[in-house]
């Protein structure tokens, strides 16, 4: 039998990677899978592995102002993010965890 539990992160950080290869915009086409990469870099550099969950998320519904990074359970949603939105992406968090 499965328990519920609380969730063993501060914050779970969803990057959209939807691709759909030039037919209509999606969030890959800001290079999305770049952004992911640096937010988890930025996690490990930072030490807050185990606090903070970077993943990779479907589609969320509004490709059309993608790319998109939702940060979970604070309900903080980033629109139209490129690579170089992380930082401001990792003060977010950064916040976050100085509220925790």
């Amino acid at each position: 039998m499965q328990k519920q539990r609380e969730m063993p992160y501060v914050a779970h950080v969803f990057v959209c990677t939807n691709d759909r290869g030039g037919e209509k915009k999606s969030c890959a086409d800001n290079n999305s899978q770049l952004t992911k990469a640096r937010l988890k870099q930025a996690v490990d550099e930072k030490g807050w592995r185990g606090k903070v969950r970077i993943s990779t998320s479907g589609c969320m519904g509004l490709c059309s102002n993608g790319s998109h990074v939702m940060i979970y359970p604070q309900k903080v949603w980033f629109s139209g993010v490129l690579p170089d939105d992380v930082d401001e992406i990792v003060s977010a968090i950064e916040r976050i965890l100085a509220d925790d």
